[in-house]
């Protein structure tokens, strides 16, 4: 029995080391909360995010993140554009998720729309000063295969 045991927390840690996958990053990126700040510009209170610590050590990292292109009015280019841990009729901009679900990808090449989930390699990039941008922006980006494949 104690064998079993041992054998089966062994596994449950090395999935839980494999768990900071693409599908997790999601996940670690939502450990945020937001507090009101004024903003001198706009003349009124704002919310501001305030990153958990898993997510500050995230920044400048590069990571493997999988989601969706999201199709927005003023789309620069397939090397700019919306990325989301939802597919479009769930995602941020139709009011079916937080700000947190969403991030700003500047690539290296440009990126074919498609409305199937892809995954992108970049570096993170947080943001909470700019409210005129994201909470997250991936730099240097580029698709990759399923890293799971």
């Amino acid at each position: 029995m104690k064998n079993y045991l041992n054998t089966a927390l062994f596994i449950l840690f090395a999935l839980s080391s494999f768990a900071q996958s693409s599908d997790n990053v999601w996940n670690t990126l939502s450990k945020i909360t937001f507090k009101k700040e004024y903003d001198e510009l706009l003349g009124f209170k704002v919310d501001v995010p305030v990153f958990s610590e898993e997510v500050q050590a995230l920044e400048n990292q590069e990571v493997v993140i999988k989601g969706y292109i999201i199709p927005v009015e003023g789309y620069k280019s397939h090397k700019e554009f919306i990325f989301s841990a939802f597919p479009y009729n769930l995602c941020f901009f139709c009011g079916g998720a937080g700000p947190e679900t969403v991030m700003e990808v500047f690539a290296t090449e440009s990126v074919k729309y498609t409305t199937d989930p892809i995954y992108l390699k970049g570096k993170l990039e947080l943001n909470a000063s700019d409210i005129n941008r994201l909470m997250y922006a991936l730099n240097n980006a580029e698709q990759v295969k399923n890293p799971q494949e």
